[in-house]
């Protein structure tokens, strides 16, 4: 399966839709609601840990790999989420969370009662507190003072990267690397389609560590060789200068998540300023054949702000997250877009943009309906509260008391869920749902978008991205203004016909068209030397 193209639906089984009214999500939730995903326009659902964990992250702190939580259901109701997508011609991503461990994890639990243990050497251990190679410094500043954490039972300091529930494994070991192959053989067997794999960056670095051929980068090769043609989408928070190891002439990952692009959308966002988008599609490699780039607004964890230099970051920050209560860890915005962006217009604008990158785009939970955060959660919490389904009792999630559904659901002010729900917008043509399935279903239909044949637009009018896509059959131009303003715009290809757009317009024609403020249109146009349009 190649996910250039597709459209990927980001949802956290704990907090989209509660069937059994015990205050949690479960996977029956998701098969309910599946018809949902469907009407986003997605055809692939990313689906966040589910696995046995004493969830103190979200479910990233796992306790069994192979192992359905209970809060979620039993294995059964798995298998039936996995044949329920394929009935619906959905394909499933998973989380391959190998990394670290939780520290309740029976490897963690045997590694540091014996010393004698197989296990002991899964994990990284030292005497005293020391520089690492891998991991320079905490990854939650403020939250964690180090990376390294006193075991008392083993007498030894272990590694955590994240939290310190959370032990790093050493995947350098031959042992280690088995065991994350099994795992990705038993969730293939189960009927997964891919997996979204957590932390790549500190995985290679700590593989180089054992072996420096190719600088750790031969890990993703085995990593890709045990899912054989099930796709690897890498949370790879790098330079794109670096992407290139990452792909690996597409013997390693299939997919990158493209942190840079995000960082530089948020800056063009703040300076109503096309221009750091140009920059990041100009900056970005070319993937090899049946490669592709991951392009998102906002995911489950902050606003990563890393790929910024620090006036930049300020930029973002002033815009975006004003207030200290509004920021973490010192790089990031804990806020959901809507809040961020202050207006439905502006929000699907950003969602039309997303959309019209190269690569394969992704809506998370809520981002289809502008739903907001809860500041009063500590740090990532904010923006993982439950899914706003009607204007009833938890917003539709859970029948549960409201007392016992954690988190709970927000219901107050602009982004509450007695104003912003599924079911008030679901049967509005203008709705902001209904704006961003017409976008999602739209991108879906064009197919394939590949970075190598995208040509990113230095446009005399600043405020306005333009990005043509330039396919065997035609080539799509998506235009959009970042600016309030109202704006005839110039651009170098004559116009042939409107794909989409964000209101009724004049026939496009010639080489000059109508953008409204924060307005977006997608058009064929002709371009000298290439096939003339199907559709013209």
């Amino acid at each position: 399966m190649r996910l250039d193209g597709r459209v990927i639906y980001q949802l956290d089984p704990a907090t989209f839709f509660d069937a059994d009214g015990d205050g949690v999500g479960d996977l029956e939730g998701i098969v309910r609601k599946l018809d949902h995903v469907r009407a986003v326009g997605a055809d692939t659902v990313w689906l966040q840990p589910f696995y046995v964990s004493p969830y103190l992250d979200a479910g990233y702190d796992v306790v069994d790999h192979c192992g359905v939580s209970a809060r979620f259901g039993p294995i059964g109701a798995f298998d039936e989420l996995v044949e329920r997508c394929h009935e619906l011609d959905l394909r499933i991503l998973v989380e391959l969370v190998v990394q670290h461990t939780s520290v309740r994890h029976p490897w963690f639990r045997e590694a540091r009662d014996d010393p004698g243990s197989p296990y002991r050497d899964y994990y990284v251990w030292a005497a005293e507190p020391r520089d690492d190679p891998v991991v320079r410094e905490p990854v939650f500043p403020g939250v964690e003072n180090s990376i390294w954490a006193y075991d008392e039972h083993a007498g030894l300091y272990y590694r955590h990267a994240f939290y310190r529930h959370q032990a790093d494994l050493d995947v350098g070991r031959p042992a280690v690397r088995a065991e994350i192959a099994r795992i990705i053989r038993y969730w293939l067997d189960r009927g997964v389609d891919g997996f979204r794999v957590d932390a790549v960056p500190y995985m290679v670095r700590q593989a180089a560590l054992t072996d420096e051929r190719d600088d750790g980068y031969w890990f993703l090769t085995e990593l890709a060789a045990a899912a054989g043609d099930a796709p690897l989408m890498g949370e790879v928070d790098a330079p794109p200068e670096e992407y290139d190891d990452y792909f690996g002439d597409a013997r390693r990952l299939h997919a990158v998540l493209d942190f840079w692009t995000n960082n530089l959308l948020f800056l063009a966002l703040a300076r109503r300023d096309a221009e750091p988008l140009v920059r990041a599609l100009r900056a970005q490699p070319k993937p090899p054949d049946g490669c592709t780039y991951v392009n998102w607004l906002r995911n489950h964890d902050e606003l990563d702000l890393d790929r910024l230099s620090p006036s930049e970051r300020d930029e973002v920050m002033a815009a975006f997250a004003p207030a200290a209560e509004m920021r973490a860890f010192g790089r990031g915005i804990r806020r959901r877009l809507a809040p961020m962006l202050g207006d439905v217009r502006r929000t699907v604008l950003a969602h039309a943009i997303v959309q019209s990158l190269p690569g394969a785009p992704v809506i998370r939970y809520g981002e289809e309906i502008g739903m907001g955060e809860d500041l009063s959660l500590p740090d990532r919490a904010a923006v993982r509260t439950p899914m706003q389904w009607t204007s009833g009792p938890n917003g539709g999630f859970s029948k549960a008391p409201p007392e016992t559904v954690r988190p709970e659901a927000v219901e107050g002010g602009p982004y509450g869920y007695v104003r912003v729900n599924v079911a008030d917008q679901e049967l509005r043509p203008d709705s902001q749902l209904s704006k961003v399935a017409q976008l999602a279903r739209t991108r879906r239909e064009l197919g394939d978008c590949p970075s190598g044949h995208c040509e990113a637009l230095s446009l005399r009018q600043r405020p306005v991205f333009g990005v043509v896509h330039h396919r065997a059959e035609d080539s799509v131009l998506m235009l959009a203004n970042l600016s309030t303003e109202e704006l005839q715009v110039d651009i170098p290809y004559d116009a042939r016909s409107d794909l989409l757009a964000d209101t009724d317009y004049e026939p496009a024609s010639g080489r000059s068209v109508r953008l409204t403020g924060h307005g977006y249109r997608w058009l064929r146009v002709r371009v000298p030397g290439r096939q003339r349009s199907a559709g013209g």
